[in-house]
C-alpha cells in the first residue's frame, strides 16, 4: 500500500517498518512546511500521523481506510527536525479497528493521535 502512496512519498515520508498492527514512518520537516508561526503546519504533522495508521492497519492485509481520527499537538516542530510516528494497534472487532499514533522528535512527544479504521471489500476507490 506505501508504494502506491504518492501523497505520502510526496511529502517525504519513509516507511521504516510495518507489521502485526504496528508501523513506523519518519518525515523531516521542510521550509515549505512551516506555518506563519515559525513551527510545522499541522496538518502536515497529521499527515505523517496518518500515514503510520494507514501502514499499521492495512499491514493485516484487507483494504482498510480510517472512519475518524483526532490529533493532540503537545510541542512545536521547526524546519529541518526530523519526525517519527510509531502506530500500534489497540483492537479491532468486526470490520473496525483503533489505533494509536505517538509522533516523536527525538525524545519529544510532538503529537497523540488516534484512528479509527474499517475494512472494505476490494478496491472501494477506483
Amino acid at each position: 500500500m506505501f508504494d502506491a502512496d504518492i501523497a505520502s512519498r510526496g511529502l517525504g515520508i519513509e516507511l521504516i517498518e510495518a507489521g502485526g498492527g504496528s508501523a513506523v514512518v519518519r518525515m523531516t520537516v521542510t521550509a515549505a512546511m512551516v506555518n506563519g508561526h515559525g513551527i510545522a503546519h499541522g496538518g502536515y504533522i497529521f499527515t505523517l500521523a496518518d500515514t503510520a495508521f494507514a501502514c499499521a492497519c492495512n499491514s493485516h492485509g484487507p483494504t482498510t481506510v480510517a472512519s475518524g481520527a483526532d490529533i493532540s499537538f503537545t510541542a512545536p516542530a521547526k524546519a529541518g527536525d526530523v519526525l517519527t510516528a510509531i502506530a500500534h494497534e489497540r483492537t479491532r472487532y468486526g470490520r473496525s479497528g483503533i489505533y494509536d499514533v505517538t509522533v516523536v522528535r527525538g525524545e519529544t512527544i510532538v503529537a497523540e493521535f488516534r484512528g479509527r479504521s474499517r475494512v472494505v471489500g476490494g478496491a472501494p476507490w477506483r
